[in-house]
């Protein structure tokens, strides 16, 4: 039966009250949203503050001016044995720490071997094997400065110790710059020559690793799984099991590390290969579950047009699908490697958690990576290892963002429109 429908009164006291109510609600959640939004930039921009504030200063470091007499104080060293393996043995042998701390002595008054860094000879020494003819005469050398002196000088000090950094100053003796033994030495447990370069040559080999072994394998498995596996209950089982890994915590991946890699193939520990395959692990569910959604975007109009000009199966796979799924592709398996990247809780279980004193030299070699060296600082008493665990913070946020704005300029470059 039909009934007759009065008009909405929208002009009626109590319809008004809902549409301002309706309004206001509307006008709350748009309050919060950007509440939410400035609360995280907010949060992002004191994090940036305090990291480029604190780090920008690891960058730097204090170096002291020291003449050198080595006429005065020769050096018994063969010139011609400067070019051996064991160089660096040969001069420390010859007594080069005694001459350069009596050196610093003589220029900067009582205690002063203890201005300059108790490793300053090993810049001494790199100088010599450059040029021997430095053994022949006097040279004045910019030495580093001791981690309490470089801290007084960046940061001020008083009493005694301000006292004498003034007074070098004065003298012109103290100079700040850029400190280039950070980006080219590995870990020491002296601030002043500590670096990253050991652990940036350990995380760029174990990426790379990882990237090979994880996106070759990633790519096919979602290609097989997407394209050619039939639906029955073990692929189920399959995707179900794929899914799960990727939630999987990571500290379990090294524990199978371990005993698979270390303990039954027995493999170089803390080396970058052993750490490369089990973030390949890590990372290999995420590029498949990647792959897998970029191949499902692909129009099935697509496939239907290759199958009616008589492509293959296999073509309309290779020639046609993978080439447009390629940008979220590669944007999923950058964004994994990025996570892998940061990852520490695995590598601590397969050995990379050691003092690595040595640049690696291959992927068997003992080495590190950046997250690692920087958990190992901030453990360090020396307070010059708080400046140098945030300025490679910096270097490691810097490498992540270059990733993520890798991914964004691959998958604009690639994407195509249909």
């Amino acid at each position: 039966m039909n009934r007759d429908t009065a008009p909405t009164d929208w002009n009626a006291p109590a319809m008004q009250s809902r549409i301002a109510r309706r309004y206001a609600a509307e006008r709350r959640f748009k309050a919060l949203g950007l509440g939410a939004v400035l609360l995280s930039g907010l949060f992002l921009a004191f994090l940036l503050f305090v990291m480029v504030g604190n780090g920008a200063r690891g960058f730097t470091y204090t170096h002291v001016a020291v003449p050198i007499d080595f006429k005065a104080t020769p050096l018994t060293v063969d010139a011609s044995r400067l070019d051996d393996p064991d160089a660096d043995q040969v001069i420390a042998n010859a007594g080069l720490s005694d001459i350069v701390a009596f050196a610093a002595g003589e220029a900067l008054g009582e205690g002063g071997s203890d201005v300059i860094s108790e490793n300053a000879w090993k810049e001494v020494r790199t100088a010599i094997k450059a040029d021997p003819d430095l053994l022949t005469g006097k040279t004045v050398f910019e030495l580093p400065a001791s981690s309490r002196i470089d801290i007084a000088a960046k940061e001020g000090a008083k009493g005694e110790l301000g006292a004498r950094v003034a007074a070098l100053k004065a003298n012109g003796r103290l100079s700040t710059g850029i400190h280039w033994p950070f980006f080219r030495n590995a870990d020491a447990t002296d601030p002043a020559v500590a670096g990253i370069w050991g652990a940036l040559k350990g995380s760029v080999l174990t990426i790379v690793i990882a990237f090979l072994i994880a996106f070759p394998t990633g790519v096919l498995a979602a290609l097989y799984l997407e394209e050619y596996a039939p639906k029955n209950r073990w692929t189920d089982l399959i995707e179900v099991s794929i899914n799960n890994l990727a939630a999987v915590p990571s500290i379990i991946f090294g524990l199978l590390a371990l005993a698979v890699f270390i303990n039954w193939f027995g493999l170089c520990q803390a080396s970058a290969l052993v750490g490369g395959l089990t973030l390949a692990l890590m990372t290999m569910p995420v590029i498949v579950i990647a792959a897998r959604n970029a191949i499902k975007a692909v129009p099935p109009s697509i496939r239907d047009a290759a199958l009616g000009v008589g492509a293959s199966p296999v073509q309309v796979v290779f020639h046609h699908v993978l080439p447009l799924a390629l940008p979220g592709i590669l944007t999923g398996t950058i964004i994994g490697m990025a996570r892998a990247l940061g990852e520490t809780a695995p590598l601590l279980l397969i050995g990379m958690r050691a003092f690595i004193g040595d640049v690696p030299n291959g992927i068997c070699s003992p080495s590190t990576v950046l997250p690692m060296q920087i958990f190992l600082w901030s453990d360090e008493v020396d307070r010059g290892f708080v400046e140098k665990t945030s300025a490679a913070i910096i270097v490691l946020l810097i490498l992540l963002l270059s990733m993520n704005a890798l991914a964004i300029y691959l998958r604009n470059k690639f994407e195509k429109r249909w």
